[in-house]
């Protein structure tokens, strides 16, 4: 059986999104049909959008996404009907070398749907990250989906799937974020205020947010920053290391991805302190450091790849934490709209006037 649905399609680069007519085809083996309930509107669609992931036009957006698994196809033990999931785009293969070394989190070869989604007229569609969930049934990999309980506000813990893990993940996973530790988080958008968060729950005693935006670093208080530095003002370094004794901060995170920021953070971190590089860079992006001062300064320089999540793990504990109030996902859903809002909400997340605009359907 095929099933005709409406989805959020961009057909060329930096072309406006359409509402298309998509065909899903019922799962096959070790697949999963999922009836999407949320899912937010992500800077990486946005990447998808202007071209900056891969040419290979069309894509069906969206993957930040929560939704109620319809049908699965055969050998799919993982998930089955009727359970609300998470879906992610961490299922990991259990094969690899890096599964084989214990390290899941670092999956290299994770499953997506073998089946593709199309066009009325059989084009084939390129799902966003294995998902396209901007949509009202998409078709994953079974490990794509992680079960959740029925009472936490899915537009809130569906961001987990994306955004706000990678950023709590860059804090607890990739930085090691320990109790009493100083932490700075360069850039506070979503995932910056995302990490923040994470260093709040991970024990942090100081945490300080760096922007340019004075309505960003106050979002940044509000979820656990106990320091707040305007970068247009002063020199964010010397800020950083006024604020912890004049040594620099044990972990900095970079959530902006850019060369100037990057340096800053090198910079900002104490003797063998860590950074933390979780804003995505574009291609053309180098990066120039005295190789004496990689070696003089010690510690560790880290890349976060998905916050180094493991959903299966993860998921479930901090929708726990979040129901415990400890993690007040809540905080980032901006705004609710619907599908035919996607293209306004890439605006609004230009203008960084939004955390998340959360599509519900």
């Amino acid at each position: 059986m095929v099933h005709r649905v409406k989805g959020i399609v961009v057909k060329g680069k930096n072309e406006p999104v359409s509402l298309e007519t998509v065909l899903v085809p019922d799962p096959g083996p070790g697949e999963a049909l999922v009836d999407i309930i949320t899912c937010g509107v992500c800077h990486t669609d946005l990447h998808y959008k202007l071209g900056g992931i891969s040419d290979d036009y069309p894509f069906l957006l969206g993957h930040e996404a929560t939704g109620r698994v319809s049908a699965v196809g055969e050998g799919v033990t993982e998930v089955s009907v009727g359970d609300r999931v998470i879906l992610n785009w961490r299922a990991v293969c259990g094969e690899c070398r890096a599964c084989r070394k214990g390290q899941p989190q670092y999956c290299f070869n994770t499953h997506n749907a073998t089946q593709k989604m199309t066009l009325e007229d059989g084009t084939e569609l390129s799902p966003a990250l294995g998902i396209g969930a901007f949509i009202e049934k998409t078709l994953v990999a079974a490990g794509q989906c992680t079960k959740i309980d029925e009472e936490s506000d899915a537009a809130a813990v569906g961001l987990l799937g994306c955004g706000v893990m990678a950023g709590i993940g860059a804090a607890i996973n990739t930085g090691a974020v320990q109790r009493g530790e100083s932490v700075a988080v360069i850039g506070c958008g979503g995932v910056g205020c995302a990490a923040i968060a994470g260093a709040k729950l991970a024990g942090a005693t100081t945490i300080i947010a760096v922007d340019i935006d004075p309505q960003k670093l106050a979002q940044a208080e509000h979820l656990g920053a106990t320091h707040t530095v305007n970068s247009s003002e002063s020199d964010p370094v010397e800020a950083i290391r006024e604020l912890t004794g004049g040594f620099g901060a044990d972990v900095v995170i970079e959530a902006v991805g850019r060369p100037e920021t990057y340096r800053q953070a090198f910079y900002a971190r104490d003797l063998a302190g860590r950074v933390v590089l979780v804003g995505v860079p574009t291609p053309e992006m180098t990066l120039e450091l005295p190789l004496l001062d990689v070696f003089g300064r010690g510690g560790a320089l880290k890349s976060s790849w998905y916050g180094d999540c493991l959903p299966s793990r993860d998921f479930p504990m901090l929708v726990d934490q979040y129901k415990l109030g400890r993690l007040d996902l809540d905080a980032f859903v901006t705004e609710r709209i619907g599908l035919g809002d996607i293209e306004a909400a890439f605006e609004k997340m230009h203008a960084g006037t939004v955390l998340r605009s959360v599509v519900e359907l």
